[in-house]
């Protein structure tokens, strides 16, 4: 079956978990251009990228770029938490994010159960 990405809720926020991490990396120190904030922005992006490449496939290819978007979350959850290791940014703003990520993560490993079932 063939899914339209756009009306997703995992692709909708993923894209706003993107689109904050993007503006969030812009505060970071200079010399983090190509480390950390690079990382960081790759790892968002990927998120949603994967799941629309995926969702024109059949559902057993669909779940490999799902899984694939599902690690970079992870990836991006540890970048977060060393962003805030290194004082980048805030405590607050931190779990304000991480929340979401955690939240995307529960719901992509639902939507990835559902196409098992």
């Amino acid at each position: 079956m063939k899914h339209n990405f756009k009306n997703l809720k995992i692709w909708s926020l993923s894209m706003e978990i993107a689109a904050e991490v993007h503006k969030l990396s812009l505060e970071f120190p200079k010399n983090e251009v190509y480390g950390l904030t690079s990382q960081m922005n790759r790892a968002a992006v990927s998120m949603p990228s994967n799941i629309a490449e995926g969702s024109n496939r059949s559902d057993i290819h669909f779940k490999h770029f799902l899984n694939i978007s599902l690690g970079s979350s992870f990836e991006l959850q540890t970048q977060l938490l060393i962003a805030n290791q290194n004082s980048y940014i805030t405590e607050e703003r931190t779990t304000e994010i991480e929340s979401k990520i955690i939240e995307f993560q529960k719901m992509i490993t639902g939507f990835i159960s559902k196409l098992d079932s």
